[in-house]
């Protein structure tokens, strides 16, 4: 097991809390460890959610169930039927609708204290810095190794922790990753897999309940860090397997080979979808430009 840091707040105190505050987060108060105080710091903490899909959708429900005092969701895709299986914060009524905008109703309905800000955007190296910068900390609820890399060098650069889930089939893990303190996600995967190498749940399939279990840890670890209270998941990796029902935990070391814990990196930000070897992306405006080209889908008839 790797050694336990103290766990300082990263978040202060804001204002005094209301009267319906009071009511509406009791059963936090009645835990000696958050209290009121912090309460008032999850009141005044500012965390942005990358990705509103199977991860995101519980994370975002149980920060704003939480009292979040401001949330950010970074997502520019629309619900489709497949996302329904497990991304529990859209309906059927949501189909076809932006998942922003979506999770934006979801979090409003269940606490219009709570501020959401959007940003339906791609996040790539021009924005990330912009978007991150005002914001405690990061919650990675995203599938694809570009953007985790890209996750990680921007907060990172802003010295801020971010807090990093997976999912696949039956299997879930989480860590929380902070340069300024710890290991970062390079630490424990210094290069990306080759490309297509590992299957994506829509390639392979994910079970939908493993969501709701890693999406509550990774949100219960974003409270511990903006309250101070327990030991984070920096420097350790958790592992869920869903089959045997059993959890564990392996140590992720800080790496002295690090490009980016030891500032060797050239570059503030990569071209991320090269750096994981994904090929460059047209899109459909571009193709009708071209003249003479051969189009092969390889897609299965259950991904059309």
């Amino acid at each position: 097991m790797a050694e336990s840091l103290d766990m300082k707040p990263i978040v202060q105190p804001g204002r005094e809390l209301s009267a319906d505050e009071k009511e509406r987060y009791s059963r936090h108060l009645l835990i000696p460890e958050i209290d009121a105080i912090g309460q008032m710091r999850i009141v005044n903490s500012k965390v942005l959610c990358i990705g509103a899909g199977g991860l995101g959708s519980p994370t975002i429900m149980y920060l704003a169930a939480a009292g979040v005092g401001e949330i950010g969701i970074v997502d520019f895709d629309s619900v489709d039927i497949s996302n329904l299986q497990r991304q529990i914060i859209h309906t059927q009524a949501d189909l076809g609708k932006s998942k922003a905008q979506s999770a934006k109703e979801k979090t409003l309905a269940l606490n219009s204290n709570v501020k959401v800000n959007l940003h339906e955007v791609r996040l790539d190296s021009s924005n990330a810095l912009e978007i991150f910068k005002n914001y405690d900390l990061i919650i990675d609820c995203t599938d694809n190794f570009a953007t985790r890399y890209l996750v990680n060098d921007a907060a990172a650069l802003l010295g801020k922790p971010y807090i990093w889930g997976s999912i696949y089939r039956f299997d879930g893990q989480v860590s929380v990753f902070w340069s300024a303190a710890g290991p970062c996600y390079r630490c424990l995967h210094p290069t990306p897999p080759p490309a297509g190498s590992v299957p994506s749940c829509a390639e392979g399939g994910v079970l939908g309940a493993i969501c709701g279990a890693i999406g509550s840890i990774q949100t219960s670890e974003a409270i511990k860090l903006i309250t101070g209270v327990g030991e984070s998941l920096l420097g350790n990796l958790l592992i869920f397997n869903a089959l045997d029902t059993t959890y564990s935990k392996i140590e992720i070391k800080k790496s002295a080979h690090c490009p980016i814990c030891n500032g060797t990196q050239q570059e503030l930000l990569l071209d991320y979808d090269a750096f994981c070897g994904l090929p460059e992306s047209i899109t459909a405006e571009e193709m009708r430009q071209l003249k003479d080209f051969l189009l092969i889908d390889v897609r299965e008839p259950e991904e059309h």
